[in-house]
């Protein structure tokens, strides 16, 4: 097996501990199985789009009206660490935030290699060393101020599930007989090869969350890839645990199939929103005024269409015996500004109120300071209970109508809302470039799928030919005059530490995904070839 593998990245003293023969002997072993399928899934995804832009509309799928219908099928049983997940925390896996996050009070920590992450080669290898490392309880961190960083002697830690890379990143660091390997098959056998065993000896297991699947047919390419490497490893089908992210609109369309390839195997669905609007962008960019949504700062989670997303979640969830958790309130507090403190706790609790009340079983936070903020609220419905699974909401009636009732949407598109989408993009890419996946900014957490938002929209203005409510026609001109204004501003705000060359890298590459004529797909995919 190891002769077929090429690493083109530098090997580190340590990451021989990870890209040991054991996890490449895994990691060929789905590739042989798996990477062909994959391809497949990925131009299933293209003609689907093809379809939609053509004036193709989506619908609960007739062909597995079975599986809908059958009242019967359950996922498999809670499994240990998972009963109670009221509270979840996400974030990179650099080795200051793995402390953060374990020690933070919450029930778990989404170890991110995907949105919140950036794939550097380094970023890949050492964010599974510090997984490692955390599971045997020799990670520590001390910071460039000295300040020093250790888990909590004899605490119960928050359990640990990882988030790989979506189905259509490859790693380029990674050769299978010439070929890239898949990002998703990477992460996975990697942190199966050097912790699944170590999470069985402390009583859990292997969990993930699935990124940005698009179909039930991308869930079944999943659950193959958990039986196959069950098997290899010598584990118990059945050991692992997926909480799949509905963060697409078409898989919208198919939450109870996507349950069911992954009943033997799921552990719920995650109302993934950024990703969920930044989806709904772009499947139907094309389409004019009818899927055109106002700026993104006024789109809340009471829209028509979003109260249709989640709430048809949370029945299909809880019918099937699976959790159903609420997203991620990108508000985040401040350590300086009391009165900015006071305005995200308090939106962050009315969010995470309203999810609570319509039957989630917990929801997402991306700052230790927001744990208990959010356990507050979910203790004060949940009370002692560890979820509300039998909640099973009868009265719930989605159509396929209300899932794309986008027109109904209140808000507008401003100036003030075109500047922001720039500047976001242009901060956001600016750190991404440098390496680092989840930034603050404007007092919000942004990462991958809200910088997706922030360029789509711009996008979709152009290309829609829109008129903003307080100014002119969005043109690619007005968008590149505005760049060079918010660049300036960022510039003066930031004064010495401005980094003119990563600047410029950001804003070539903002042109490619936001202006150009041809739309990319996912701006991660240019910019991934941007990196060493």
């Amino acid at each position: 097996m190891r002769e077929r593998v090429e690493i083109t990245g530098p090997v580190e003293e340590r990451y021989v501990e990870i890209l040991s023969p054991r996890a490449l002997e895994l990691l060929v072993r789905l590739h042989d199985a798996l990477a062909d399928r994959r391809f497949e899934a990925l131009a299933a995804r293209r003609h689907r789009q093809a379809e939609l832009t053509r004036g193709g509309t989506l619908d609960f799928l007739p062909e597995t009206a079975i599986i809908r219908a059958d009242p019967i099928w359950q996922v498999a049983p809670p499994a240990p660490g998972l009963v109670d997940r009221r509270v979840e925390i996400t974030g990179p896996t650099d080795r200051k935030m793995t402390l953060n996050a374990l020690n933070s009070g919450a029930n778990v920590w989404l170890a991110d290699f995907e949105d919140a992450n950036t794939p550097l080669w380094s970023n890949m290898i050492e964010g599974q060393l510090n997984l490692k490392d955390a599971l045997d309880r020799t990670i520590d961190f001390t910071s460039p101020e000295g300040k020093a960083y250790a888990l909590r002697p004899d605490a119960e830690l928050a359990t640990m599930v990882v988030r790989p890379r979506g189905w259509h990143l490859d790693e380029k660091h990674i050769l299978i007989d010439g070929r890239r390997s898949s990002a998703s098959l990477t992460d996975f056998a990697l942190y199966m090869a050097g912790c699944a065993q170590r999470q069985l000896d402390k009583g859990k297991g292997p969990y993930f969350y699935l990124p940005k699947l698009e179909s039930h047919r991308e869930a079944r390419l999943w659950n193959d890839a958990f039986n196959i490497a069950q098997d290899h490893l010598g584990i118990p089908r059945g050991t692992i645990r997926a909480t799949v992210l509905i963060e697409t609109i078409t898989a919208a369309f198919e939450m109870d199939e996507i349950l069911y390839e992954l009943r033997h195997h799921c552990a719920g669905l995650n109302a993934g929103r950024w990703d969920y609007l930044f989806s709904i962008i772009k499947k139907f960019r094309n389409r004019g005024r009818e899927f055109e949504l106002p700026e993104r700062n006024a789109v809340t989670m009471t829209a028509p269409f979003m109260r249709a997303y989640t709430e048809l979640l949370v029945q299909t969830c809880h019918k099937r015996g699976a959790f159903a958790m609420g997203g991620m309130a990108a508000f985040i507090p401040s350590r300086r500004d009391a009165a900015v403190n006071e305005i995200a706790f308090a939106m962050v609790r009315e969010d995470k109120t309203r999810e609570a009340e319509d039957g989630f079983d917990g929801s997402w936070v991306a700052h230790p300071d927001l744990v208990p903020v959010c356990r507050a609220v979910f203790d004060s419905v949940l009370g002692t209970s560890p979820n509300q699974v039998g909640r099973q909401r009868p009265e719930v009636s989605v159509t396929p109508a209300d899932l794309l009732a986008i027109d109904k949407t209140p808000g507008g598109i401003t100036e003030a809302g075109l500047r922001n989408n720039i500047s976001v993009a242009l901060q956001y890419l600016a750190s991404w470039l440098s390496g680092s996946g989840a930034v603050a900014i404007f007092n919000l957490m942004e990462d991958a799928a809200t910088a997706e938002i922030s360029r789509s929209q711009i996008w979709q203005w152009i290309h829609n030919e829109v008129i903003l409510d307080d100014g002119p026609l969005v043109t690619r001109d007005v968008v590149e005059r505005m760049i060079d204004e918010e660049l300036m501003k960022i510039r003066e705000l930031t004064g010495e530490s401005f980094d003119a060359a990563r600047y410029g890298q950001a804003v070539a590459l903002f042109t490619e995904v936001a202006l150009m004529d041809a739309y990319t797909m996912f701006l991660t995919l240019p910019a991934y070839e941007r990196m060493p």
